[in-house]
């Protein structure tokens, strides 16, 4: 078979991690790339070994691209999705998918209507250990769910979470569709958040939120751009579920690499893996074989109203139903 040919909109440091699980992924080839930053396209494009367009039209116009993956900030993924969707391009668009309920909605229908896929950046359930974790639940082996707990502490430089929109929105969406995969959709939560690092920082560096299942389990998120955990036993990022017959817990700091990443103070293998193999769920599942994602637009879609939910009960000091 002919390899997927994929192309990038956006070229900043989440394209670093993407180029690379596409050199990996067999079946899959990375041809070329645009983002609105000239000087970051030549250095981009000379680093992958792919070409670069004049433009996003260019780019998702161009017949010898089946697939694009939509890595720009999220203000902009509709439109540029909605331009490849048009196009009769798959498109993987990372997370959150949009600002907006209704933008979701928009590209669910449109790939809907193109017969293309259009597949969330839902990278941490495509890890084994969370694929591990689930099925222990769906089998009962791990009893009735008790608890899960999703941590993330990991600082990052005010002049780089300037470019997030908050720990909410960039952060807490990890937790969202983690806690739909292995759980389901929450009954219920209540959220706080604060800002404790920077100085002149509008959005929140420091969020939490605890909710109730229907079935009486509690879940715990927590995100922070404050600080690194630097204790013996680091909340980096775990994710732990407790049941009445077992436990799991999957962390970050089971593989660490002593260097640092474009953001972080060291490089966590895993982080890289769950792209690798996402990008290859893409490829060689979706585009190749039609079977859907792992998580899909409708589930980014109850991501986006678990977030709301969250940014409602902060505002009203109140727990909010969902």
């Amino acid at each position: 078979m002919e390899p997927v040919k994929i192309g990038f909109i956006g070229a900043g440091d989440v394209s670093l991690l993407h180029s690379q699980a596409v050199e990996k992924c067999p079946g899959a080839e990375l041809a070329g790339l645009w983002s609105i930053d000239e000087a970051l396209n030549r250095d981009k494009a000379a680093r992958f070994g792919c070409r670069v367009y004049p433009d996003p039209e260019a780019l998702v116009s161009d017949p010898g691209i089946d697939a694009v993956l939509i890595l720009t900030n999220l203000e902009s993924h509709t439109q540029y999705a909605l331009q490849a969707i048009d196009a009769g391009k798959h498109v993987l668009i990372e997370k959150p998918v949009a600002p907006t309920l209704a933008e979701i909605d928009k590209l669910r229908d449109a790939a809907a209507a193109r017969g293309v896929v259009a597949m969330p950046g839902h990278n941490y359930i495509y890890e084994p250990g969370i694929q591990r974790t689930r099925n222990l639940l769906g089998s009962g082996k791990l009893g009735d769910l008790v608890s899960v707990h999703i941590l993330y502490n990991i600082h990052h430089p005010e002049e780089i979470a300037r470019r997030y929109p908050g720990v909410i929105r960039h952060i807490l969406t990890h937790h969202c569709y983690i806690l739909l995969y292995l759980a389901g959709l929450p009954q219920s939560l209540s959220a706080l958040s604060s800002v404790i690092h920077y100085e002149d920082f509008r959005e929140e560096d420091l969020a939490m939120a605890n909710l109730k299942m229907k079935s009486g389990a509690l879940a715990h998120f927590s995100a922070s751009f404050a600080a690194d955990d630097n204790a013996s036993d680091p909340w980096t990022f775990v994710v732990k579920v407790i049941g009445t017959g077992g436990a799991t817990r999957f962390s970050y700091r089971d593989w660490v690499e002593n260097m640092p990443g474009p953001v972080h103070a060291h490089t966590w293998s895993a982080y890289q893996s769950g792209i690798d193999n996402e990008v290859a769920h893409f490829v060689q599942d979706c585009i190749a074989k039609g079977a859907p994602p792992l998580s899909s637009l409708d589930d980014a879609a109850v991501c986006l109203r678990i977030i709301e939910a969250c940014e409602t009960s902060i505002a009203e000091a109140r727990t909010v139903d969902l």
